[in-house]
Parts: C-alpha cells; sequence; structure tokens
C-alpha cells in the first residue's frame, strides 16, 4: 500500500481521499474547512495535517481537487504549499479544473524542483466521486501515469492519456463546452413545450426517442420535474469552467460564440441567486421569463438520478 496524500476535501476530493483510504493507502489530508480532515479518520490509515505542506512531507503522490486556479497555485507553489515540503520524486496530481496555462506553468515550476506533475480533471460529479466511478483526463508524462494508475483507479473506472502537460485540462474543458451549451438549449426546449402544454415527461420521452436524445437531458429532466436542484455540479462552477473555456478559445484563437452567449445565460443564473444550485436550476430563470413552472403532472414514475 502507497503512502498519499489528498487537498481540497470538498463534493468531489472528499469521496476521493474516502475511496483511497478504504483501498488501504495511508492518506495524510488536509482542507481549507478546519475540522474537516478528521471526519476521515473513521475510513482508515489518515492523518489530518495542519497545512498542505505537512501532507507533502508526509507522501509519495499527493492529489488534490479545490475550486479554481488561484486556490491551486496556492495550494501547490503559494506559502506552506506542496512545493516547499516536497521532495525529489513527489508525484502531485491535480485533479481539479483549473486554467490549462497555468496549470502548464505549474508543472514547469515543479519541475524544476524534480517534482513530477500531471493534470488530471476528472467528470462525474457527486455521484461519480462518491461512487469511484469517475473519469480521468491526463496530462503530463505517460511514465509517471503508469505510477499512479491503480491509485486513479481506486477513485474511478476510466482513464484517458491525452498527452503533454495541460492537454487533460483542454479535453476536460472541451467536454463542458458541450455541458454547458446544452443545459441552456435543454431549458429552451422544456419551456416551450410546457408553455405550450405539452406535458414535460411525454417530451422527455420524445425527447429519448429521438435524434436529440442525450445524456445530460436524460439525467437532469427528471430533477426538474421533480424540482430537485440539489447540488452535485453547481451553476457557480459551471460558469467557472465556461470562463476557462472563453479563455483557451482566445488564447488558441477559436471563435466560441454559443459558449459566450452560453456563459453569459448562465451568468444571469448566479445574478438571479442560484448560483451555488445544481446546474439544472438554471432552469427557473427562463421560467420566471416565461410564467411557467417545469414539473411534473404527477409524482409517480419519477426517478431522480
Amino acid at each position: 500500500m502507497a503512502t498519499l496524500g489528498f487537498v481540497g476535501l470538498g463534493i468531489m476530493g472528499g469521496p476521493m481521499a474516502r475511496h483511497l483510504l478504504q483501498a488501504g493507502h495511508e492518506v495524510a489530508l488536509w482542507s481549507y474547512t478546519s475540522g474537516k480532515a478528521e471526519q476521515f479518520l473513521q475510513y482508515g490509515k489518515a492523518t489530518a495535517c495542519s497545512s498542505a505542506a505537512e501532507v507533502a512531507s508526509k507522501s509519495e503522490c499527493v492529489f488534490l481537487c479545490v475550486g479554481d486556479t488561484d486556490m491551486a497555485r496556492q495550494v501547490i507553489l503559494g506559502e506552506n504549499g506542496l512545493i516547499t515540503t516536497g521532495r525529489a520524486g513527489l508525484i502531485i496530481v491535480d485533479c481539479s479544473t483549473v486554467s490549462p496555462a497555468a496549470s502548464t506553468e505549474i508543472a514547469g515550476t515543479l519541475r524544476q524542483h524534480n517534482i513530477d506533475f500531471l493534470d488530471a480533471p476528472c467528470t462525474g460529479s457527486k455521484n461519480g466521486a462518491e461512487n469511484g466511478t469517475l473519469t480521468f483526463m491526463v496530462g503530463g508524462s505517460e511514465a509517471v501515469l503508469q505510477k499512479i494508475k491503480p491509485y486513479l483507479l481506486a477513485m474511478g473506472q476510466q482513464l484517458y492519456y491525452c498527452g503533454r502537460s495541460g492537454m487533460g485540462l483542454h479535453a476536460k474543458l472541451s467536454q463542458n463546452l458541450i455541458i454547458g451549451n446544452l443545459i441552456n438549449t435543454f431549458n429552451e426546449s422544456l419551456v416551450l413545450s410546457t408553455k405550450a402544454g405539452v406535458a414535460p415527461e411525454l417530451m422527455l420521452e420524445i425527447l429519448n426517442n429521438s435524434a436529440a436524445r442525450s445524456g445530460l437531458v436524460a439525467a437532469k429532466a427528471p430533477q426538474v420535474f421533480a424540482r430537485d436542484f440539489l447540488t452535485h455540479f453547481s451553476v457557480k462552477w459551471l460558469v467557472k469552467d465556461m470562463d476557462l473555456m472563453l479563455e483557451s478559445a482566445a488564447a488558441l484563437n477559436v471563435p466560441t460564440p454559443l459558449t459566450a452567449l452560453s456563459q453569459q445565460l448562465l451568468r444571469a443564473v448566479i445574478a438571479k441567486g442560484y448560483g451555488e444550485q445544481n446546474i439544472c436550476a438554471s432552469i427557473q430563470v427562463l421560467e420566471e421569463f416565461a410564467h411557467v413552472e417545469v414539473k411534473a403532472s404527477s409524482t409517480q414514475d419519477i426517478q431522480v438520478g
């Protein structure tokens, strides 16, 4: 069994760290939220640390899953960051969704200290993290990936090696670009059909049996019908990802007009106070405009995923 570390114990990071512990690894833990690391002592050989630096001092490989680029940079390179105590040969794996350009810069800085670094953003949201069924998209050294592959497979089921540093993040953002645009298309379709008088459950059945079928729609529609907006992947974090998409698109001179519009529509959702809710909660703004609510005609046969 390995001596590992995990930094960031939120909606995604917490269950991921738990899976590593339940696989029998020793895991040093630290979170921005005081007292959260202690909650994981029940799951196995866990050590609650006082800083990211302490985590690095106790680990041969450290994973992190934090909210944004600034947080990732701080816990890796900042005061009391992983770099301050990380020994030569340490492997740092960033599972956060952050700026590809910034991540590549971080990899270069760590390389100067003989510390290996992989960007390994994941998809699967809260359910995937809790069930250990995440998908990882990895950028960096393929040889380093092979070393830590068993640890990733303790937290997920699919691994995709995407190439050099930053490529895992480019793949993840390209996937989330579709999610960001699709959620707005779903909102428009269901609000329009409901306002016209088509029962939402019937509309979903039609969509699921047509060329417009979508795994995202199939998963999120029942949650909307049940008015269940419990956070799995929040509007706030999707907008953060869309900001990163537009940043990368500008750097690569790729026009992304639909994404720019979708980003602004989702910013309106945050402005209305729904930013902390699940992305399917974004439909509420369009519902308010149209004076209609997309909900089930009955609770029978509604299954929320």
